[in-house]
C-alpha cells in the first residue's frame, strides 16, 4: 500500500503529493493544478479483456491504475459500484456514428460520472481520519447540481456553490438551491469566470487558512480520473474486430476538464485518431490551436451552451502541461506546449448559437436525434470536422460525439427550436414545486472571504 503514483503541480512550485492528498486539497498550495508524474498505460490486450463487461467493472480497471496503493481493491469496487448504477446509452445515428448519452444520472449531466466516485472517494478518506472539508466550487451549470447532490447529506462535508445568477437555466438551479441541510448555494451577478476566480482566491487566502478547504471543480485531479472512463467504455462497446480499430470523440468543451479526462485515457493508450474540442462562441482555444497565441475571453461571451460560457478554461493548464509547456493560473505561458503535436491530435473548432440552433433542428428532423445546447455543439462540431476532412468521413470509421446534458434541463431552447417539451427523466420530475433557498454576494472577495468567516470559521 506504499507504492504509488506522484501528483506534481502544473505550477511546478509545490512538492509532490499521493492521490489521496491531491483529492483534499483539490488545488496545489501555488495555485497550479495536479497531474500524476507517470500517466499509467494499458495495453491493446488489456482493453479487448474488458469486452462484455459492465460499467462499473471498466471503471474499476481504469481508475486502478491510478489508485493503486491509495486504498484496497475491495473498497475501490465497492465505490465504482455504487457510484456507476445507471445506464451509459450509445446511441447510433448513422453508419458508425454515435452520440453517448452522458445523462442518464441523478442530475441528468455528465457532471454525475466525475461527482459521484469523487464524492464516494472523499468520504472514505475522511471517515479514515475522523475530519472535515469545506468544498468550494463554482458551477457554469451542471457542476453546481452534481455536486451538491453527490455531496447531500454528508455529515463531515459542507458544500458552498457559487453560480452566475444570469447564465444558468430554471432547472439547473433548481438542481442546486432546493437541497438545504449541508448544501449552501451563493449567486452572484457575475460570469462563471469571476465565480471560478473568486475560489481560487480563498484557496490561497491565508485568513482562511483555519477552514479545511477543498475543491470539487474539475480543478481537482479527482474530477478528472472517473471522466477517462467513459472513452474507454465507448471503444470497448463499439469496437469492431479489426485489430487496428480506432476512434474519434468530439467533446463540447468549457471548462475543459471532460476533454482532460480524454487526453489522459489517450496517454494511457487508448486508440483515439483525433478528437474533436467543440467550443461555443467563446473561441481562445480554436485560436491558440490556430496560431499559438493564448488570448482569454473577458468578459466571456453568454451563449446559449450555457455550461460552456468559459473565457478562460482552468484545465488548459493540465493540457499544456502534457503537451510539454508550462501555463500558470492567470493565462500566462511561459513556455509553449509541443503546438505541431497539438494540431495532429486535435481539432479545434467553434459553433456558434445560430449553427448551434440549426444543428439541434437539422439533427432530430433528419435522424430523429434530440440535442440539447451542449451536445449540438459537439455533434456540429463532429459534422465539420467530417466537411473539413472528407477522406476521413466513410461509413466504417468509428466517430462518437458526447451528450453531456439531459434535453430537457433546457426546455425553453427546445420548445423554441423544435416546438415541444423534452420528456422529463426521473431526476428532474417534481423539481419546480420544491422550494428554493440560496444567498447572493456582489462579484467582490472580500464579501465572499467574510462570508466564508462568518458561517464556516469556528
Amino acid at each position: 500500500m506504499n507504492s504509488y503514483i506522484p501528483y506534481y503541480s502544473t505550477n511546478l512550485r509545490s512538492p509532490a503529493v499521493s492521490f489521496r492528498q491531491a483529492l483534499l486539497q483539490g488545488q496545489a498550495p501555488d495555485k497550479g493544478l495536479y497531474l500524476p508524474e507517470n500517466i499509467p498505460t494499458i495495453s491493446r490486450e488489456e482493453i479487448m479483456a474488458l469486452t462484455g463487461m459492465d460499467y462499473y467493472q471498466i471503471a474499476y480497471a481504469i481508475s486502478r491504475k491510478f489508485l493503486q496503493g491509495q486504498l484496497p481493491d475491495s473498497d475501490l469496487l465497492n465505490i465504482v459500484k455504487s457510484a456507476y448504477d445507471y445506464q451509459v446509452p450509445l446511441e447510433k445515428i448513422y453508419d458508425r456514428k454515435y452520440v453517448m448519452r452522458l445523462d442518464q444520472g441523478p442530475t441528468a449531466s455528465f457532471k454525475d460520472f466525475a461527482a459521484r466516485m469523487m464524492g464516494r472517494l472523499m468520504q472514505y478518506y475522511l471517515n479514515q481520519d475522523h475530519s472535515e472539508l469545506l468544498i468550494l466550487t463554482a458551477t457554469s451549470g451542471d457542476t453546481g447540481s452534481a455536486i451538491a447532490n453527490a455531496f447531500y447529506g454528508l455529515d463531515n462535508i459542507k458544500v458552498v456553490v457559487l453560480f452566475p445568477e444570469k447564465e444558468v437555466t430554471p432547472r439547473q438551479r433548481k438542481q442546486m438551491t432546493t437541497l438545504g441541510r449541508n448544501i449552501q448555494i451563493i449567486g452572484l451577478q457575475a460570469k462563471f469566470d469571476d465565480c471560478q476566480t473568486l475560489v481560487k482566491q480563498a484557496f490561497a487566502d491565508p485568513d482562511l487558512k483555519n477552514l479545511p478547504l477543498s475543491s470539487a471543480n474539475s480543478i481537482n485531479i479527482g474530477r478528472l480520473i472517473p471522466q477517462i472512463i467513459y472513452y474507454f467504455y465507448a471503444f470497448i462497446k463499439l469496437r469492431s474486430g479489426n485489430p487496428d480499430d480506432e476512434i474519434i470523440f468530439s467533446v463540447p468543451s468549457g471548462n475543459f476538464g471532460d476533454m482532460m479526462g480524454g487526453m489522459l485515457a489517450l496517454r494511457m493508450g487508448l486508440p483515439v485518431s483525433r478528437f474533436i474540442i467543440a467550443t461555443n462562441a467563446n473561441n481562445e482555444f480554436p485560436l491558440f490551436v490556430k496560431t499559438g497565441k493564448y488570448q482569454k475571453i473577458v468578459p466571456s461571451l453568454n451563449c446559449i451552451s450555457s455550461a460552456m460560457n468559459v473565457g478562460h478554461p482552468s484545465n488548459l493548464a493540465r493540457m499544456v502541461a502534457l503537451y510539454r509547456g508550462s501555463m500558470d493560473e492567470t493565462g500566462h505561458i511561459s513556455r509553449l506546449p509541443d503546438m505541431a503535436r497539438i494540431r495532429r491530435e486535435i481539432y479545434a473548432v467553434s459553433i456558434n448559437d445560430k449553427q448551434t440552433r440549426e444543428t439541434i433542428f437539422n439533427a432530430y428532423e433528419r435522424y430523429n436525434l434530440l440535442l440539447e445546447p451542449h451536445g449540438a455543439v459537439g455533434w456540429a462540431g463532429l459534422q465539420q470536422f467530417l466537411q473539413d476532412n472528407p477522406e476521413l468521413d466513410d461509413e466504417e470509421r468509428l466517430l462518437v460525439s458526447l451528450e453531456t446534458a439531459h434535453p430537457a434541463k433546457f426546455p425553453e431552447q427546445i420548445r423554441e427550436i423544435l416546438g415541444f417539451d423534452p420528456p422529463l427523466p426521473p431526476s428532474l420530475q417534481g423539481l419546480e414545486a420544491r422550494p428554493e433557498q440560496f444567498d447572493e454576494l456582489p462579484n467582490e472577495y472580500e464579501a465572499f472571504r467574510n462570508y466564508l468567516i462568518k458561517n464556516y470559521q469556528k
